[in-house]
């Protein structure tokens, strides 16, 4: 074994479980203690500012800007009293991570020396270098000023010494740099959109809140074998690798015994995600070997997103201190399993109606339906946007392979819903509609409580599937920021809610009775949306021929899929939403196809450095042996002999060699077709230059350097295995 692999799996091997302590108090004695919520405004700020932020957030009244100086005198108290000397405005730029520059809670006095200070305006708005990041062509590298504001709807919150501050992110021009802003101006589009609709059922209804509960898939890894990968150390998967004989063959991992050092580390991530008021609920292992979950109870969009991103900084500091490394790509090893966040997404109404779940009287139950068949509509008329806005470089090799969902979006409703909505189709529905909520069975043993059924199965083959009483998008992958599916999804419901209510009261207004126009749009939007249905199974070759057919979009090539944004039809759903303008949307689009190119340039880079300089000596250096074996023994036997003996070696030589030769080959085309690409100004040509270009060539190396795994000695070959990195000791 070479001396780097062996250091680092022997390492592994005497790794110790690092048990952090974790008080032995109830979860709710310090559930939120390191969050300005409610609780901590009550306490710190006047009566007459809290009920003026609580206006904000609930209400969205607008908050003076001169309510931010008592704001953030309140907030600096309670801040440096749990231990903050610094402060931070804490946004998401288009990276799909986080961002943040610390200042401390310093002035001077006057006198020589410093005061503590923060002010209404540092709290309110700063000053990142917008140039810097990702912007899509909006700044210019001259053009450097750009703003955080403050979001007063997602608690401050503080990580270690730092006090954070959410915010959003724009221009100096005024456009969003961010995930952030357009996730708010969604939420508000489909708030405005579904309380239209809601008073068609119950006048009282006065706000809409989508909900969000992520489940956070991810893999761990040993940090010392993590080390001796650069590839993973790089680009966040391995670029090489012969499966394990044994991997989740047996799927004798899922909802396993959690691993003693993997316990240890849930323990104290729960113990931080409570403090920081992250509701996380569940915990258990995946599919896959060294692969796990997190999922927490539903929240409100905007703080569940805010939750999530913070959950993986959190995770990845707490699996430092446990000798982990945490691996959030969609696809880190090859043949098993990939990760995914499935984004559960529901409305519910100010006053305690789930719009998405069946009622409990007919009223209830037709506006169950008419939302359903709204979003339904909705998913229909952009599926290919709402395909866009999951579709990444890394997620594209997820999607499609191994219990992932295909890159193709249908919706899963179950026989239930299905059968209802085809009888509303027929004309057989009316305002008495009954949708059964769950039955009881029992099972020939009698000691067995009775089990209730759901009115609907689950369907892990679909990408947007309903689920009783919300839908899963599946489909996003687990590095994703949440907030660019939750917008497209968002912002195309409230589209649709829209046009469904002027469709009705146009009825209405032609003399039509409310129930009557409100079925006959139903009517006809089952029948237009149609085709996005499917509740068989999504990973069959048979499932892609009949989406083509249905005229679902189908397209693979992620920088293709991207072009859906730039519709006609997703820049006036946009713009008239007020959610993105026409030159945001292009911009993002600037971006999104950047980091494909990026993404995809850096793993052939890499891919190209270690089989030049890893792999290719190494196997030479073997290649080496097994000649000098077979001298020597043509040296001692005479020639008939000495070929029977030496014959396999000198086929393993021959195998090496053209392993060898193939690698070269291609990894010089694969440089030259980089070099092509990268003269390509435009982004978008660049991109798919690097998509048809260059991408397949990091399969094609691959599949030679795996070979040549199995074939040199093991312990001369440098990188950790399969068999090594996927089961933790």
């Amino acid at each position: 074994m070479s001396n780097l692999r062996f250091h680092s799996v022997k390492e592994t091997l005497n790794r110790k479980v690092v048990d952090v302590p974790v008080p032995q108090k109830k979860t709710s004695d310090y559930f939120g203690s390191y969050v300005f919520d409610r609780r901590q405004m009550r306490k710190y700020l006047s009566n007459e500012t809290y009920k003026l932020v609580l206006n904000a957030i609930d209400k969205g009244e607008p908050l003076d800007r001169q309510i931010a100086k008592h704001v953030a005198a309140g907030m600096r108290m309670w801040a440096m009293e749990n231990g903050a000397t610094h402060y931070t405005h804490w946004f998401h730029p288009l990276t799909d991570g986080t961002a943040e520059k610390h200042d401390a809670f310093i002035d001077f006095d006057g006198f020589g020396g410093v005061i503590e200070e923060f002010s209404g305006k540092l709290l309110a708005q700063q000053e990142p270098d917008a140039s810097s990041f990702p912007s899509g062509g909006i700044r210019n590298t001259f053009e450097a000023r750009g703003y955080t504001a403050w979001d007063p709807s997602s608690p401050a919150f503080i990580v270690d010494d730092t006090l954070c501050i959410p915010t959003i992110f724009i221009s100096y021009t005024g456009e969003s740099l961010d995930y952030k802003l357009p996730l708010l101006k969604s939420i508000s589009a489909v708030d405005k959109a579904a309380v239209e609709v809601c008073r068609y059922f119950d006048k009282n209804v006065k706000k809409v809140i989508s909900y969000l509960g992520w489940e956070q898939e991810y893999f761990l890894v040993d940090q010392a074998l993590y080390a001796a990968r650069p590839d993973l150390i790089l680009t966040g998967r391995t670029l090489m690798g012969h499966e394990s004989a044994k991997n989740q063959q047996l799927e004798d991992h899922y909802f396993g015994s959690i691993p003693t050092r993997v316990s240890a580390f849930m323990r104290e991530l729960e113990y931080e995600c409570y403090k920081l008021s992250i509701p996380v609920k569940t915990r258990h292992n995946e599919v896959a070997p060294n692969q796990f979950e997190v999922a927490p109870i539903f929240e409100e969009c905007n703080l569940a997103n805010d939750h999530n991103l913070l959950l993986i900084s959190v995770m990845q500091r707490v699996a430092e201190k446990h000798n982990f490394e945490v691996l959030l790509h969609e696809k880190p090893f090859k043949g098993i399993n990939g990760s995914g966040k499935h984004n559960n997404w529901s409305l519910g109404t100010d006053t305690g109606v789930n719009l998405l779940g069946p009622g409990k009287n007919p009223i209830e139950n037709l506006q169950f339906i008419t939302f359903m068949v709204n979003v339904l509509r909705a998913v229909h008329k952009n599926n290919a946007l709402l395909k866009a806005s999951i579709s990444s470089a890394t997620n594209a090799h997820r999607l499609g392979a191994n219990e992932a969902p295909p890159a193709i979006i249908s919706v899963f409703l179950g026989s239930q819903i299905s059968a209802l909505l085809d009888e509303i189709e027929r004309g057989n529905g009316t305002s008495d509609i009954n949708v059964k909520g769950k039955t009881g069975t029992r099972l020939s043993l009698n000691h067995i409580p009775e089990i209730l059924v759901d009115n609907t199965d689950r369907n892990r083959t679909s990408p947007f599937a309903f689920t009783g009483n919300r839908f899963e998008f599946r489909a996003v992958g687990s590095s994703a920021n949440c907030a660019s599916a939750i917008t497209a999804l968002n912002t195309s419901v409230a589209y649709q809610l829209c046009e469904f209510k002027r469709e009705v009261d146009a009825l209405i207004a032609s003399g039509s009775k409310k129930d009557e126009a409100i079925f006959t749009i139903i009517r006809r939007y089952i029948a237009d949306s149609k085709a996005i249905r499917f509740d068989g199974n999504g990973y069959s070759d048979e499932w892609k021929q009949e989406a083509a057919k249905r005229g679902l979009d189908c397209e693979t090539c992620v920088p293709v899929i991207y072009d859906a944004y730039l519709s006609e039809s997703s820049i006036k759903l946009f713009k008239e939403t007020e959610v993105l303008s026409e030159r945001e949307l292009h911009a993002r689009n600037e971006v999104k196809w950047e980091i494909y190119t990026k993404k995809i340039q850096i793993e052939a880079r890499v891919l190209g450095d270690l089989a030049m300089n890893h792999i290719i000596p190494v196997a030479t250096r073997y290649q080496g042996l097994l000649l000098d074996n077979v001298y020597k023994i043509q040296k001692l036997y005479n020639e008939e002999k000495a070929r029977k003996i030496a014959g396999q070696d000198l086929e393993i030589i021959e195998e090496i060699a053209d392993h060898i030769n193939y690698i070269k080959i291609k990894t010089d085309e694969m440089v030259e077709a980089r070099k092509t690409a990268n003269i390509i100004e435009n982004e978008r040509e660049k991109a798919l230059a690097y998509s048809q270009n260059v991408a397949g060539y990091l399969d094609e190396i691959r599949y030679h350097i795996d070979k040549l795994e199995l074939i040199v000695d093991n312990e001369m070959w440098t990188l950790p295995k399969y068999r090594e990195l996927l089961f933790i000791r």
